[in-house]
């Protein structure tokens, strides 16, 4: 009987063994969130093949199906355990299957990874594992982030977070989703051939990169740009990771977009909202684009109906700004100082002290002053804005950021007849004796209404020329992207932060810019600016369909080049113009973006986080 008894509770433990001996494939498995999540597993077998301070890497044959990782993060911090194995080392281990999410950061994804390592075995020494070499082995989708991100815009549909990803938990898709391709390759040990930097590094010394393999929206420069897919849904450009700190201690080289680099090698985790590949060792710099940044050919011209217009976010100008006399020398020499200026984030006299100043004429003065030095100019530059109520508007606090013009006096000036509006008057079309004017100029639109809360309201000005052609402008400056999730996190779409705001705006202006063209259907009106947001977003800029033209659609630039602005694996256009009927009905419009700030060799260099740009057009 005790012999019997003692059989069977061996029978049982060997049972029980069996049931919790498991291959990397079962925790992984083909979904986001592991089928083992909680339990502990024993027997598991894999080769290291890399070791970092918090854990390290192991790695099974690869199995048929791509959609499960071969490889696995085993999370430890106990550098006994860390000391006990080496990259090379087949061994066997038990631990608790773990899907772990930073409890701060609940919009994250879960990564799998094996908690508690226990009863490690070194098996065998010395083994190697060959990494998956993307491009070759397999490449990343080059189009959608993940199929939950209905709507269509894709991944920039709006409202966000209509669905979870660890909620519906669905199968991978691989082939087909960013998202999906870079989760199948969780824990696992790949190399990126030939990698080239979409964007500057971050304050970590971690940057985006693509390999060699197939992309799409590749610009002269050899950054991605947002474009519009052959679907007809924005491309989120998912053939893209970061690359994060190397493992061994190395120092990541400077990074700016379009450096390549030496081939990386690492193991691809998910961390900090993102996938990475996180390096063995730092790579080199291989080639870095040339350090040269052309001008702008479009040039001033002397015909009085022919004007010139640049769009510049100057980044919290102030009047002592070290970084003045660089964006002065961009105004004049790269943008060739055109007949007006768009100008964004002017701050009022004290910069970010908070001292109740508001008016910017300093600043403005400053900076015109700057603009003439630069270019040997005979003249400054004329200036006109509106302060705004103290702490009211948006930016860095104390600032009082407000959008400013400046313009060339001998080319067109400001209509008479009409007062300078204050922060808090909305400024109207009217019908006057010549033609429509507006009720004070320049002038703010409709500043009292919620759509401009803590946001910088837009600038509207009447011109005419000597001979007494008249155009409007309008300059924006809208509500920031502060808040939002990551493009990669598990709220689908991802939360774009201030989107409904930027909605309302453009409404607000579109229902002044028909106002005025109520009143004079062949009205020539600019609207131009930072409206921190992407063309793509097609539901912010839908009150403007039909309405009024984008610039770069009637210069027909290529939609490849439509940028202004980097960020993570994307160059962007955040800066837009645009124009009436009649402006657009001339035809010959032309544009350019200079790409003074984003193609600096370092980030360190910039100054503006965006690029300025310059059009001309005909207002008669």
């Amino acid at each position: 009987m005790v012999l019997n008894t003692l059989l069977k509770g061996a029978f049982l433990a060997t049972l029980q063994q069996v049931a919790c001996a498991v291959s990397i494939a079962d925790i992984q498995g083909a979904s986001w969130v592991s089928a083992l999540s909680g339990q502990t597993v024993s027997n598991l077998t894999g080769t290291v093949t890399a070791k970092g301070t918090s854990g390290f890497w192991i790695q099974e044959a690869r199995g048929k199906n791509a959609a499960i990782s071969n490889g696995l993060n085993v999370f430890t911090t106990s550098k006994t355990i860390l000391a006990s194995v080496t990259v090379g080392d087949l061994i066997s281990l038990s631990g608790k299957v773990t899907d772990f999410r930073s409890t701060s950061n609940p919009s994250y994804l879960f990564a799998t990874e094996l908690e508690s390592p226990a009863n490690i075995t070194v098996l065998s020494s010395n083994n190697t594992v060959a990494p998956l070499v993307l491009g070759q082995d397999r490449s990343p989708p080059t189009q959608r982030l993940s199929g939950l991100d209905r709507g269509k815009d894709g991944w920039l549909s709006v409202p966000g977070n209509r669905s979870q990803v660890e909620v519906e938990d669905h199968k991978l898709y691989p082939a087909k989703y960013g998202m999906d391709f870079w989760r199948s390759l969780e824990g696992q040990l790949v190399t990126i051939p030939s990698p080239t930097a979409t964007d500057f590094a971050n304050s970590f010394g971690e940057f985006w990169v693509y390999g060699d393999w197939n992309v799409t929206g590749k610009n002269s420069r050899g950054g991605l740009t947002i474009t519009i897919g052959p679907d007809n849904v924005p491309d989120a450009n998912p053939e893209t990771i970061i690359i994060g700190s190397p493992l061994d201690g190395t120092k990541n080289p400077t990074v700016s977009l379009g450096k390549q680099f030496s081939d990386i090698t690492g193991v691809v985790v998910y961390q900090f909202g993102f996938y990475y590949l996180v390096p063995l060792t730092a790579p080199t710099v291989v080639s870095t684009p040339s350090s040269v940044i052309p001008p702008a050919t479009i040039v001033p011209s002397k015909d009085e109906c022919t004007i010139t217009l640049g769009d510049y976010n100057i980044e919290n100008m102030a009047p002592t700004s070290s970084h003045m006399p660089t964006v002065a020398n961009h105004i004049a020499n790269f943008l060739n100082t055109p007949d007006l200026m768009f100008i964004q984030e002017v701050q009022d006299n004290s910069g970010p002290t908070d001292d109740g100043v508001v008016i910017a004429n300093l600043t403005l003065t400053n900076l015109s002053n700057a603009v003439q030095s630069a270019g040997n100019a005979s003249a400054a530059y004329n200036f006109t804005e509106i302060s705004p109520v103290n702490d009211q508007d948006g930016g860095e606090p104390g600032g009082n950021i407000r959008v400013a013009y400046l313009f060339n006096n001998a080319k067109f000036s400001l209509v008479p007849g009409s007062p300078a509006g204050g922060a808090l008057d909305a400024t109207k079309p009217q019908n006057g004796t010549d033609g429509v004017t507006l009720t004070f100029n320049p002038g703010r639109i409709d500043p009292t209404n919620a759509a401009w809360n803590a946001s910088r309201k837009p600038l509207v000005a009447h011109w005419e020329t000597p001979s007494g052609t008249g155009f409007f402008t309008i300059n924006l400056h809208l509500t920031a992207k502060l808040g939002g999730t990551s493009t990669q996190g598990d709220p689908r779409p991802p939360i774009n932060a201030g989107v409904d705001q930027r909605t309302s705006q453009v409404k607000t202006v579109a229902t002044f810019v028909k106002s005025l063209l109520k009143l004079d259907p062949n009205a020539n009106i600019i609207v131009a600016g930072d409206c921190n947001e992407y063309a793509q977003t097609r539901s912010v800029f839908a009150a403007f369909d039909g309405l009024l033209t984008e610039v770069d659609v009637a210069a027909n630039i290529p939609g490849v080049e439509r940028y202004t602005y980097l960020f993570d694996q994307n160059a962007e256009q955040l800066d837009h113009m645009f124009v009436s009927p009649a402006i657009a009905a001339r035809g010959g419009i032309a544009v350019e973006h200079v790409h003074v700030n984003n193609w600096a060799a370092s980030l360190s260099v910039r100054a503006s986080d965006h690029d300025p740009s310059v059009a001309q057009l005909k207002i008669c």
